[in-house]
């Protein structure tokens, strides 16, 4: 049976980050979670693999504190699940997460489709599905809205700036998704008691073979001090003032 893989990445709450008054990032208290789009792409995987008769596999790659994450991920429809562990992972930078990603995949057999969300929700690089396919050799199909499988054939809409664009690639493949390709359900009780049952599968990162140094350093993170406009809209009807708001609001990019 051929499996259809959703790579998810364990990120930290964004809720729970406080930033101190030099700007410096303190995550001391924070929890973690699956990345927001990540579930998209979860559900992508799902329902791809119901069209195909094939089976549904959550694969992650972080440290000790991933694994918190294989029961949410599981309760989302996934059959199985699988972690790449490694202290590593937590200086690890887009080349590095692609090649233990892609490696893993390739122990997997019978892999016909990997799904990546376009980005996550803690850096949003767009950089996992382009590299895993091109170290697959696959064809990558990013910034997907919408698709449809048929047989081998798998159709995408992709969303550009400024157009939508359709293109078609026969399995095997790697897909980014954007959030609207479908709505994540929330999982209920059921879902996650069913999700203790699920096998899971740990590859340690030796088992790879790869090379786990990153090729990028980190050496600073701060936090982003916005200074408001504070403009105040009070002349006008109503209905001219909301129009105005609307304005300003797509200006600054929130619309």
């Amino acid at each position: 049976m051929s499996y259809i893989i959703a790579c998810y990445k364990w990120v930290v709450d964004e809720a729970d980050i406080r930033i101190n008054p030099d700007l410096s990032i303190d995550t001391k208290k924070s929890k973690g979670k699956i990345s927001d789009y990540d579930k998209n792409a979860i559900e992508a995987a799902v329902q791809a693999a119901n069209i195909l008769g094939g089976k549904s596999l959550g694969l992650t790659f972080g440290g000790p504190e991933t694994r918190l994450s294989l029961k949410d991920a599981l309760s989302r429809g996934p059959a199985e699940g699988c972690w790449i562990s490694t202290g590593e992972a937590a200086k690890a930078d887009a080349a590095v997460t692609a090649k233990a990603l892609a490696a893993a995949i390739q122990k997997i057999s019978d892999v016909s489709l990997v799904f990546c969300a376009e980005g996550a929700s803690d850096t949003y690089a767009r950089q996992t599905a382009p590299r895993i396919g091109a170290i697959l050799d696959w064809p990558v199909v990013t910034s997907v809205s919408k698709l449809d499988i048929e047989g081998s054939t798998l159709t995408a809409v992709r969303k550009l700036d400024d157009c939508l664009q359709t293109v078609k690639v026969d399995l095997p493949a790697v897909v980014s998704v954007l959030p609207e390709i479908n709505d994540a359900p929330i999982p209920g009780l059921k879902a996650v008691l069913a999700a203790g049952k699920k096998p899971v599968t740990e590859i340690k990162a030796e088992e790879l073979g790869i090379d786990f140094s990153p090729k990028t350093d980190v050496t600073e993170i701060k936090g982003y001090l916005m200074n408001r406009k504070n403009i105040i809209l009070s002349e006008g009807e109503a209905a001219d003032k909301v129009k105005e708001l609307a304005a300003y609001l797509r200006k600054e990019g929130v619309l």
